[in-house]
């Protein structure tokens, strides 16, 4: 007995759907991938991740600027503490950004950001941040926020990257929507304004 043969029309539609089914598990893929990329290059401005400042700092200095925004919809008053900072490559540096919930409701956030010129991205390093988890200000609740940073010296072995007197670390905070606990809770218009360092 023998099997019947594919006629061209269902050899077609085969060949669609499985072309289709491709497609929707690339389109999955595209985030985490593009994600790794700029991690991984800097592209766009990129920062990426390190978990201890390098062994190695060198004389060469440069210019850091701090820059702070918040999106449309978010009502918090966000700031950084320092205009500017010098650090030499490869020097652990700290910085502080202050926000301020003048509401009379929690608001939940989170930071995006990036640095410019895109080329810095790479090699712009952050060992501690605030952008790396959400931050639920209560009502009239202050806060002072770290960020712990470094410059990789290898910036100087990248030609298009080496004469850069100077980056700009740039935030925008963005609303999002209140953790369920958080979410539950009453707020007390009467509560006393808090202070915390983080």
């Amino acid at each position: 007995m023998t099997t019947p043969s594919l006629t061209p029309q269902k050899k077609t539609a085969a060949w669609l759907v499985f072309v289709a089914f491709t497609m929707l598990g690339m389109s999955f893929a595209a985030v985490p991938f593009y994600d790794w990329f700029c991690r991984v290059t800097g592209f766009g401005g990129t920062t990426s991740v390190a978990s201890a400042a390098p062994d190695q700092i060198l004389d060469q200095t440069v210019l850091i600027r701090f820059d702070a925004s918040t999106a449309a919809d978010m009502p918090w008053e966000f700031t950084p503490q320092q205009l500017t900072m010098t650090v030499r490559l490869g020097e652990n540096g700290l910085a502080f950004y202050e926000a301020y919930n003048p509401t009379d409701r929690a608001v939940a956030g989170t930071a995006s950001y990036n640095v410019a010129p895109d080329q810095a991205g790479g090699y712009f390093a952050k060992i501690e941040c605030f952008c790396f988890t959400e931050q639920v200000l209560q009502p009239g609740e202050r806060v002072v926020m770290p960020v712990s940073f470094f410059v990789d010296p290898a910036i100087l072995d990248d030609a298009e990257a080496a004469g850069i007197p100077e980056i700009t670390l740039s935030y925008t905070f963005h609303q999002t929507p209140l953790p369920e606990q958080q979410a539950s809770l009453t707020a007390d218009p009467a509560a006393p304004a808090v202070t915390a360092d983080y």
